[in-house]
């Protein structure tokens, strides 16, 4: 069985599994609460995973390898950085999010936000614009990705690759809504793992051991990729670091990450999910980042960056292996987009209408399609790098809303003008900063933001009284 026909029939039969979920989904699904949280019924495995699979999209797969494949060693920081932000969303953020949402019996992040303050529609309104514009061009990068996957490895062309990752992610995400989402993310999620697990361990022994490989590096990479803060000195070298860390500083502001947390049905399940959650961005993004440096090594061939993890599987596993490398990236892509999807819906179709009733369920599935169609045209049209897009969609909605959601969580009360005004600083001084060329590690785009956003916030805020506590 050669290549192509091994990925085919991975893809067919793993695309029927998807359906089926979509389809057993959609008898539990009845109301609005189902579609959008799962009734606040996820359990820790579920939850971790899908939440770890929706935040980490193709970049972890295919960017983390390619990172070091192209910078070196340098690319370690991205590793503490990013299991910092998980650790922190399980950590602190998870338990107080489920006990607090489930108090407020709170849908979405946006109505978590929103919620008892002034001036609560616009803050609605705002939240609404910040997501939908960030995840038209997010899901528009994973389209993308998925497509240009489909057309190297089918000799397909681009756009009716696009057009057919398209067409699949739409079905189980019209059909379960959240639960569809959340339990084929934790399938994604795993096979992920197992490719995490699998190929930096067969390429290693390919080198010779771990030894062997760090000794490679040493002829493969030059100078400055064998240096720990790249091209950069000095201060330099701090704005490098502490950029790179900025990427961690999204993960309490994204809406499809959070909503997993709220979704979780008790303090059990929160305790469970912190090892499954943080051990999940550990094994991945360690191993992303050994298969970028093999790569470097095993390829006689240069290729770029997000080509290296395909094309190293395709060297050291059998076609049939091979062929599920590339499955389980292709879940990685469509992870995220279905997760971005239904955050989507539900900020048109649930926090800016007036009705909360299963009526709305035709709306919400009316915008997916209409989000589909949209970032599908951006995909085929107006094509950009999935990894510019990507980071941008994250920087931007971690400024918008992970200090809003922290200080909040830390038992204040914002008043709704500071909330809106925290939302608006935080989303639109990183779209200003991703115009400009970026300084070492992007620390304008990635900190300032979120710092200025949370500055607002706090001074806007004071602490929560406990309706609890009464004098004696």
């Amino acid at each position: 069985m050669d290549y192509q026909t091994t990925v085919l029939i991975t893809l067919i039969i793993y695309k029927i599994v998807l359906i089926s979920i979509g389809i057993w989904s959609n008898k539990r699904t009845t109301n609005t609460d189902e579609y959008f949280i799962g009734g606040r019924e996820l359990g820790p495995w579920v939850a971790a995973i899908s939440a770890a699979a929706s935040a980490s999209s193709a970049w972890s797969l295919l960017g983390m390898s390619g990172a070091a494949y192209l910078l070196g060693l340098s690319a370690i920081w991205i590793v503490p950085s990013v299991v910092l932000g998980y650790s922190f969303n399980w950590l602190w953020l998870a338990p107080r999010m489920q006990k607090k949402a489930k108090q407020q019996k709170s849908v979405t992040l946006s109505d978590f936000i929103a919620q008892g303050r002034s001036h609560s529609k616009a803050i609605l309104w705002l939240c609404s614009l910040c997501i939908v514009f960030s995840f038209a061009f997010y899901i528009a990068a994973q389209f993308q990705a998925a497509g240009n996957m489909f057309s190297d490895t089918f000799a397909m062309s681009a756009n009716n690759s696009i057009m057919l990752g398209t067409v699949i992610i739409l079905i189980y995400t019209l059909l379960g809504g959240f639960w569809a989402v959340s339990i084929t993310d934790t399938l994604q999620g795993l096979l992920m793992v197992a490719t995490a697990i699998m190929l930096p361990t067969a390429a290693i022994y390919a080198i010779g051991g771990p030894i062997e490989l760090w000794q490679q590096m040493q002829l493969v990479f030059n100078e400055t990729q064998l240096t720990w803060f790249g091209e950069h000195q000095g201060i330099y070298a701090l704005f490098f670091v502490l950029g790179t860390f900025g990427i961690g500083l999204g993960n309490p502001g994204q809406p499809h990450v959070v909503n997993r947390l709220m979704a979780l049905k008790d303090e059990k399940a929160v305790k469970q999910g912190k090892y499954i959650g943080i051990g999940w961005s550990v094994i991945i993004f360690i191993s992303m980042l050994l298969v970028g440096w093999s790569a470097k090594v095993l390829l006689a061939t240069p290729v770029t960056g997000e080509q290296a993890l395909v094309t190293l599987s395709q060297q050291v596993f059998h076609p049939v292996l091979a062929g599920i490398v590339v499955a389980a990236t292709l879940s990685a892509i469509m992870s995220t987009a279905d997760s971005q999807l239904l955050v989507a819906a539900s900020a048109i179709s649930y926090d800016v209408s007036s009705q909360k009733s299963r009526q709305n369920l035709v709306l919400s599935r009316v915008t997916v399609i209409v989000m589909c169609g949209v970032a599908m045209c951006l995909a085929i049209f107006a094509p950009e790098d999935i990894f510019t897009r990507v980071l941008f969609a994250w920087n931007a909605l971690g400024a918008a809303f992970g200090p809003l959601v922290i200080i909040i969580l830390m038992g204040r009360i914002i008043s709704g003008k500071f909330t809106f005004l925290a939302i608006l600083i935080g989303f639109f001084t990183t779209v200003i900063f991703s115009f400009f060329p970026p300084p070492p590690g992007d620390v304008l785009e990635r900190v300032l933001p979120f710092v200025l956003a949370f500055i607002i916030a706090w001074l806007g805020s004071t602490k929560e009284v406990n309706p609890l506590v009464t004098k004696r």
